[in-house]
């Protein structure tokens, strides 16, 4: 582990490759599993009032799912979560004419209908925050559907830090990642 200020950083996301590879995986991080994306408390605020701004660029299965379940939910774990379609994928997917998952609210961002582009857990992924009242740990989540992404991101040699780098910034900042870089360059080979 490294320290960086009150973050505890897992060594895995200096020393394992990443680039998603969306035209293998289709995007199923977004679809799979049985719960909706990790929220910060702050983040379900802002799900709130944005909605209306990002209504345009959802499915109506997803439409449907926030008006009844709300725009956020509480998962199993206590934790805030976005809520799902079915039990199955993030009510704020849509996908393209390759049938890839995409997020409606960074389509929204990046069609300016909105400033927030999309929840930070999402942003990081497959980086994962977890904060404890002493530290925020900082780690690498493998899961068997990025294996194209660690293919490419092998192939390409591009370190998970390096690929979730303006995620990185957003949550910790310029100087925290520039710390991290410097860490990096002394303990990669």
């Amino acid at each position: 582990m490294i320290q960086i200020g009150k973050t505890l950083i897992s060594e895995d996301i200096l020393e394992n490759n990443f680039a998603c590879n969306l035209d293998a995986c289709k995007g199923a991080c977004c679809v799979d599993g049985q719960s909706g994306a990790p929220l910060e408390p702050e983040e379900t605020e802002i799900l709130d009032s944005l909605f209306e701004h990002v209504r345009p660029f959802l499915r109506p299965e997803g439409i449907q799912a926030i008006e009844s379940q709300g725009s956020y939910v509480k998962g199993e774990d206590g934790e805030w979560e976005t809520p799902l379609v079915m039990n199955e994928e993030c009510a704020y997917v849509i996908f393209d004419d390759q049938g890839i998952a995409k997020c409606g609210l960074e389509k929204a961002y990046d069609n300016g209908a909105t400033t927030w582009k999309k929840p930070i857990s999402c942003h990081l992924y497959p980086v994962r925050i977890k904060e404890y009242s002493q530290f925020t740990a900082v780690n690498y989540h493998q899961w068997h559907i990025c294996d194209p992404a660690c293919s490419l991101g092998e192939a390409m040699q591009l370190p998970v830090y390096k690929f979730v780098k303006d995620a990185l910034i957003r949550k910790f900042g310029e100087e925290w990642y520039a710390e991290l870089e410097a860490v990096a360059k002394g303990t990669v080979k």
